[in-house]
């Protein structure tokens, strides 16, 4: 079985094409049907994200979990879906977010790879939420992140382990930021096999209101504020 996992804190907006997404990689032919399962980890969720959730496991043909927490800390969300689906013996965790599309074979490019850790790239289709300064942001991401195999970006919103290699690395950390990086190093440290790869494609939010303090798009508003906004 393979595992998916997903934090996810009032997401109500983006969630539902999250899962759409989820949906058709779990349905993907080169799977050979073997069975997905789908966590949404909704951690301190106080909007429709449940509803969303259950909505699209009513029509799904994979398995999708819904698990509540109120700690909002994404750390422990992402270890707290990892550990449900290694009680289930899931051989493969892939992780990605609430407010992130994977492409119809994102799972099929991660298993391909034959490794014990795919840590992938993101893309992202709209900059608008930046306003005045979105093509300017636009242009220094395109200058600075390398959207190429042999990339060494670490992104929980595009990144899968085999359950032997997660187990020994010991999971995710209960930390508010960064989880993914600490995990990548525990990996690391433990002598996992990596693939650092843009084949497994994912599509990112570029929104103003992160989730997670530190993360992907908390970065870009920094990037803005001080490289963009200072007076002339």
């Amino acid at each position: 079985m393979i595992g998916i996992v997903v934090p996810a804190h009032n997401e109500e907006v983006l969630l539902g094409a999250c899962l759409d997404a989820l949906i058709a990689a779990a349905a993907h032919p080169a799977l050979l049907g073997e069975a997905v399962e789908i966590v949404v980890v909704l951690d301190d969720c106080d909007d429709g994200s449940a509803a969303v959730v259950a909505q699209r496991a009513a029509g799904a043909g994979c398995t999708i979990t819904a698990i509540a927490l109120t700690c909002r800390q994404v750390g422990t969300a992402r270890a707290t879906g990892a550990r449900h689906l290694l009680a289930a013996n899931a051989r493969w965790l892939a992780f990605t977010d609430a407010d992130t599309r994977v492409t119809a074979d994102w799972l099929v490019q991660q298993l391909a790879l034959d490794v014990d850790v795919v840590c992938g790239t993101v893309a992202v289709d709209d900059w608008s939420a930046h306003a005045a300064h979105a093509a300017q942001l636009q242009a220094h991401f395109k200058r600075t992140y390398h959207d190429r195999d042999g990339h060494h970006h670490i992104h929980g919103a595009n990144l899968g382990v085999s359950a032997a290699a997660y187990r020994s690395a010991g999971g995710f950390e209960p930390v508010d930021c960064h989880e993914d990086v600490l995990l990548v190093a525990a990996l690391q440290r433990s002598n996992a096999r990596f693939a650092w790869s843009a084949a497994p494609r994912v599509v990112t939010s570029a929104r103003t209101d992160a989730r997670a303090r530190g993360g992907f798009g908390d970065t870009m508003v920094a990037i803005v504020a001080s490289d963009f906004a200072r007076p002339a």
